[in-house]
């Protein structure tokens, strides 16, 4: 199902009608609620479901047909724990259970793409989604929760400012009249200075790349820095998927396999001013 996003902006939107949102730093995640079964999706449309089976398992507690828009985070001592998170994702089953075992998974829940009994509510307006999440997880349980959100644009940057260290990593803003669209319907304000930027190519073999190629906001083709373990094996999940490529280059003339569209990396806004980027995290 492709997903709504959002767009980095300098400062909070405010006014009648706009609704705010903690941003925790976890991994964008989908949860299907089927007939007899709970499936995981990535933004990318990839099935993580083996991944996250915990969630999995705490989804069933949701009525059959309800699709979840959110986000899986891992809390450790207490805060939002990005890296465990991203661990996870690149974890192969099995170690995926023993991680799982250790630090437990949290959904949180920021909108309800289809509900148990009107089916399909991505049309519907932003706070009419918003009361019918929250009914929908009036009776679920923990690890699943739906997101704190307010009208007040004061409490919101209380939350921004005093929560950063407990792995609230911003707030995305969201119009109450706004319906549920895959494009950049929401604004997002973050204490990292990062942008997205699409993979289009790689190097080094497909199971273990060792750099990615990115397309930057202004068009530019350019090479990453090497890939940590976690980023690598997110991304040769994607390049097995997609199958091969062919030969190409950058803009400053390195060689690299081209990689099917699909798949975005967060890169420090600072270094893409220069060649070579550094990615942060695949979103």
């Amino acid at each position: 199902m492709p997903v709504a996003l959002a767009q980095l902006v300098p400062t909070l939107p405010v006014g009648p009608g706009w609704w705010y949102e903690m941003k925790l730093d976890g991994h964008r995640t989908v949860l299907w609620r089927d007939a007899d079964a709970v499936r995981l999706q990535t933004r990318s449309g990839r099935l993580v479901t083996t991944v996250w089976m915990d969630l999995a398992l705490a989804g069933m507690q949701l009525p059959p047909g309800t699709v979840l828009d959110g986000e899986a985070v891992v809390y450790i001592g207490g805060r939002v724990d990005f890296g465990a998170a991203q661990s996870r994702a690149a974890s192969t089953p099995a170690r995926a259970r023993l991680l799982a075992a250790r630090h437990p998974a949290a959904f949180a829940a920021w909108d309800i793409l289809a509900h148990p009994v009107l089916g399909d509510v991505r049309p519907r307006p932003y706070l009419e989604r918003r009361a019918l999440l929250l009914d929908v997880l009036a009776d679920v349980r923990p690890p699943i929760q739906a997101v704190p959100a307010t009208d007040d644009p004061e409490t919101a940057l209380l939350w921004y400012e005093t929560l950063h260290d407990q792995g609230i990593e911003g707030l995305v803003a969201k119009h109450a009249s706004s319906s549920y669209r895959p494009s950049r319907v929401w604004k997002k304000v973050r204490h990292a200075e990062t942008v997205d930027a699409e993979v289009v190519g790689y190097t080094g073999p497909p199971a273990r790349p060792r750099h990615v190629v990115v397309r930057l906001p202004d068009g530019r083709r350019a090479m990453s820095q090497s890939l940590t373990a976690p980023v690598a094996a997110q991304v040769a999940a994607h390049l097995a998927s997609a199958g091969s490529g062919r030969r190409a280059r950058t803009d400053a003339g390195e060689q690299y396999v081209t990689a099917a569209e699909g798949l975005t990396v967060e890169v420090l806004a600072g270094t893409t001013r220069h060649a070579v980027v550094s990615v942060t995290r695949v979103r």
